[in-house]
Formats: C-alpha cells, structure tokens, sequence
C-alpha cells in the first residue's frame, strides 16, 4: 500500500460527493445490509442527504491514488437539535443543550477492509477534527460493537450515556464525547 492523501470537503461538494461515499458504504455495510434494515443503503441514503444539507457540514476522504480507502464527515450541531432526542441517561440539561457552535457531530467514519489496522480510521478522525472550532465533539457507537468503543476511549472519548436515536431499527448506542482542542 502507498500513502493515503486526505482531502477535505464542505456542504458545496456533496453532491459530487454523495455516490462516492454510497459506493464505499455499500462496500463497508454489505453484509450488515442483507439483515439489517438500519444498515440499508437507502436508509443510510437520506440520512447522508440529511447532513450534508447542513450548514457546516464536512467531510474527509482518504484516497490511495484516485481509489477511495474511507471517509469521515459530521456536522454543528443547532439549537434543539434532535441528535439528544433519544438520550436514555439523565445527563445535566447544560450538557446537551446546544448553540449551533458548541458541538461538532462525527456522524459517519468507515474505512473499507483492505485498509482497516493500518491507522487510516485515525488519520481520517483526526483530519476531520482538526479544524474544527467548536468546544466538543459527539458521536455514537453501536453497542453490539465494543472494539470500536474500546478503540474510541483510546482515543480520548468518554461515554456520555445510552442513545437510541427515533429512527426506524435504530440500535442502542453510546453516546460519547470528545473535547477538542480550542483553536487559537
């Protein structure tokens, strides 16, 4: 394998970007998809629609040579946004009660499995954070997937709680947190 080039994108080019990035979630969720309707590549389809709508969308793709090996991208979250509507712990209500400039959402990161344990998913994690302004950032973490929980923690995540978004055959989550560094 050769260096992985990251390349960064906003809102602007998603949709040039939209059938890259279902090729690749096809690819990633094939088998997932056959028995899962969470994991259905409609379903994944207009969520991906949904956040890159978003004002402040992002997305990182890292290629070796033109082939795409993964991709991150996320979102602000805006005031009363709906990602804490399926919280199911009792956090503080200043913890989730968001600005539009507080909270950064990782809504999707995946590597595609040739490129997998070679430090790709990290490199992508890191380059789409890097920039960021906000004060924390959030995701979720299916809980049938305790390596990836694991992994997260490893990387400076704390557990926030339970989250079972209000979404049709959505799995239970974890919620989880990540201070970013402040921007000087």
């Amino acid at each position: 394998m050769t260096a992985i080039a990251i390349r960064h994108y906003g809102h602007q080019q998603a949709a040039r970007l939209r059938p890259l990035l279902l090729d690749v979630y096809a690819e990633v969720y094939e088998q997932a998809a056959q028995s899962d309707p969470f994991a259905a590549v409609d379903r994944f389809a207009e969520g991906l629609d949904a956040w890159s709508r978003r004002p402040g969308w992002t997305c990182v793709v890292g290629y070796e040579g033109d082939q795409a090996v993964g991709y991150a991208y996320g979102a602000p979250l805006p005031p009363a946004a709906p990602w804490w509507g399926g919280l199911l712990t009792a956090v503080p209500a200043d913890v989730i009660q968001e600005t539009g400039q507080r909270m950064y959402a990782l809504s999707e990161l995946m590597v595609r499995a040739p490129w997998r344990r070679t430090g790709t998913s990290r490199r992508l994690h890191d380059a789409l954070l890097a920039p960021r302004t906000e004060q924390r950032a959030t995701l979720l973490v299916d809980q049938d997937h305790p390596k990836v929980h694991l992994l997260y923690q490893s990387w400076g995540w704390t557990t926030l709680g339970d989250l079972r978004p209000r979404i049709p055959s959505a799995p239970l989550f974890h919620a989880m947190l990540l201070n970013l560094p402040q921007q000087p």
